[in-house]
């Protein structure tokens, strides 16, 4: 047996075992889905304290909306932490608008510019009602902090001071654009048992108008979990810090937030942190529910890049990730089993991609907890493009190792570091 064929047996094998492990997912994902997402359970432990830090900056439609469910929550002992980095951010009126009408809410503001020095400002008068005397607003403490430039990540220097005063021993930092329900703490500390360190919300997306918004929750209810759920399943430690519930104390042993600044993927590094040192972690049995009010396809599409191009600096097996999705991956097992089997390729490649389709459709019902809002031939068109922009996003991801992100620019470093590009 000559080499090169030894080499076409060896590609052969890999295409079976490829198939092998891609569908061992999709029943993986399917049946987590259905067995414990949406599964209401009642209190399991006294309620603990927690701390929410929430990262704001700049306002969309529904930024108001989203941030109101985290004053409105059913749960007993929990503040909330607002962490604006600019003085002139629109999102600080937004805060002071729920600050005034939720008084009887444990909420302080946090406002500062990591340009200037740490510094304490009276704020102009809202109304004779909404007056700011001294560091009172409506009778609350006020904080205007100046932030800390800690490090390249802006999201870890707006939320320093919010952590800095953090008073309970859970720390839950959540997204701007997420949305909450009423039990959705509750949800989250019912699986911050004893053996805990880290409790994560599966992120999908909210019903929304327009082809953008269906792209997007069809994206993050079937390839995304597909690969979340797996390899959380499977041991491996996959997460996002889009709603991450954690150990404040454990936090602290490996240096505090401040030890994360250097990274923007921070939200991985936090977790392998924790691993580290020995603390399992849970899902929440509800979804993260992302809302943001500004999206688009290309937006969709540049979110997608940025988060390649992370994975690739810190898990050089992401160079793997474009044989696990459906169009290039039906190829080379519908090559192989031609190759071994003798059966017709284009056949086997249709009927692959078609029973891929199926099983899509089955697992983004799942996480939505049941049928999605648009129509099945939406869901065909979006899934159809979705597939085809994926190799386009590897590709992408590899020609630039620069990422854009909030108002910077930043050059990424193998192991996951990155350092700022400035203008000149």
């Amino acid at each position: 047996m000559g080499l090169a064929e030894v080499a076409m047996q060896g590609l052969a094998v890999f295409g079976l075992l490829l198939f092998v492990v891609l569908w061992l997912m999709h029943f993986m994902s399917i049946i987590y889905v259905r067995l414990r997402l949406h599964k209401k359970r009642p209190e399991v432990q006294p309620p603990a304290g927690v701390s929410l830090l929430k990262p704001l900056k700049g306002v969309d439609a529904n930024l108001i909306s989203n941030l109101e469910t985290f004053f409105t929550m059913d749960y007993p002992k929990y503040e909330v932490l607002l962490c604006v980095q600019d003085q002139d951010d629109p999102a600080v009126d937004v805060c002071k608008k729920l600050l005034g009408k939720y008084p009887n809410v444990d909420a302080r503001l946090f406002i500062g510019n990591h340009l200037r020095r740490p510094h304490i400002e009276t704020l102009s008068c809202l109304s004779a009602a909404r007056s700011v005397c001294g560091l009172r607003l409506n009778g609350r403490p006020f904080q205007a902090l100046g932030g800390k430039k800690v490090g390249i990540n802006p999201k870890i220097n707006n939320l320093m001071p919010g952590y800095e005063g953090a008073k309970y021993g859970l720390v839950w930092i959540c997204d701007s654009g997420i949305r909450v329900k009423a039990d959705t703490l509750t949800d989250l500390t019912n699986q911050m048992t004893e053996k805990v360190g880290l409790v994560h919300g599966l992120p999908y997306v909210a019903d929304r108008q327009g082809f953008a918004a269906t792209l997007e929750q069809v994206y993050f209810g079937t390839s995304h979990p597909r690969s979340y759920i797996s390899a959380n399943v499977m041991g491996i430690k996959c997460v996002t810090g889009m709603s991450c519930l954690m150990r404040k104390d454990v936090l602290d042993q490996a240096g505090g937030l401040v030890a994360f600044a250097q990274y923007i993927a921070e939200d991985y590094f936090m977790a392998k942190a924790i691993a580290d040192r020995g603390w399992k972690f849970s899902m929440a049995t509800q979804v993260a529910l992302q809302n943001s009010g500004s999206y688009s396809i290309g937006q969709f599409q540049s979110r997608l890049i940025r988060w390649t191009k992370l994975r690739i600096n810190m898990l050089p097996g992401t160079v793997l990730e474009p044989v696990s999705e459906c169009f290039l991956a039906s190829l080379i097992i519908g090559w192989a089993a031609h190759h071994l089997f003798r059966w017709d390729m284009m056949v086997f490649f249709m009927c692959h991609c078609l029973a891929w389709f199926i099983a899509d459709y089955v697992q983004l019902t799942g996480v939505q907890g049941g049928p999605p809002s648009f129509s099945k031939l939406d869901f065909a068109v979006a899934w159809f493009i979705r597939e085809s922009m994926a190799v386009q996003i590897f590709l992408s991801a590899l020609w630039d190792p620069t990422i854009s992100w909030r108002t910077g620019r930043y050059r990424l470093r193998c192991g996951g570091t990155a350092e700022e590009i400035l203008d000149v």
